[in-house]
């Protein structure tokens, strides 16, 4: 671990520490490492209570739409500015790296982020929260089998910025054959 420390100090102190480079090998695998060793052994072999319904994963949808895809995308690609420009990057939610964890470190790590990425911990401690956190457990391991039609209702459900917003209600008064006035754009450089 020291080792690696130094090699991340001295490169760092040669090419600075820009959050626009790709991570490099040692860095991917010393926060794979720290991540696997910040979950408990108890939490990693927790089981998801949360049963496998259309209900549970319309609801997680509807939940991940609306948290978590800003960073990870709709379909778990992490293919999104916020998730591109993290450092490390927002993983791709669908590979290996992690499918490969099990129910409860999923759930660890919604409940509790991850420090120094840009996982945050959404866990409150109730039991609500906890029963949503188990169903994006269920959507994680369908992020891989997202058809087209729940990818679309999922972009229905995304955040939108007050720019989006005010198109969207010009859009629907010219669809409605009013008149209206566009706003003027102000631009700040």
């Amino acid at each position: 671990m020291f080792c690696g420390a130094a090699w991340i100090f001295l490169r760092s102190a040669v090419h600075g520490f820009s959050a626009r480079e790709r991570p490099t090998g040692i860095e991917t695998f010393l926060a794979r490492s720290a991540r696997r060793w910040a979950v408990p052994g108890d939490a990693r072999r927790q089981t998801n209570p949360a049963p496998v319904t259309l209900d549970v994963l319309t609801e997680a949808r509807s939940h991940w739409a609306d948290h978590c895809a800003s960073c990870h995308a709709n379909d778990g690609s992490g293919n999104t500015e916020m998730g591109r420009n993290l450092y490390p990057r927002a993983p791709d939610m669908r590979g290996p790296a992690t499918q490969n964890l099990t129910d409860g470190e999923l759930f660890f790590i919604i409940q509790n982020g991850i420090r120094l990425t840009g996982m945050p911990a959404w866990g409150s401690g109730t039991a609500h929260d906890s029963a949503d956190s188990w169903k994006l457990v269920r959507l994680i391991r369908h992020l891989a089998e997202v058809s087209p039609t729940e990818a679309a209702e999922m972009e229905k459900m995304n955040p939108k910025t007050p720019a989006e917003l005010d198109e969207e209600r010009a859009e629907e008064k010219f669809l409605n054959g009013e008149t209206f006035h566009v706003p003027e754009q102000h631009h700040h450089h």
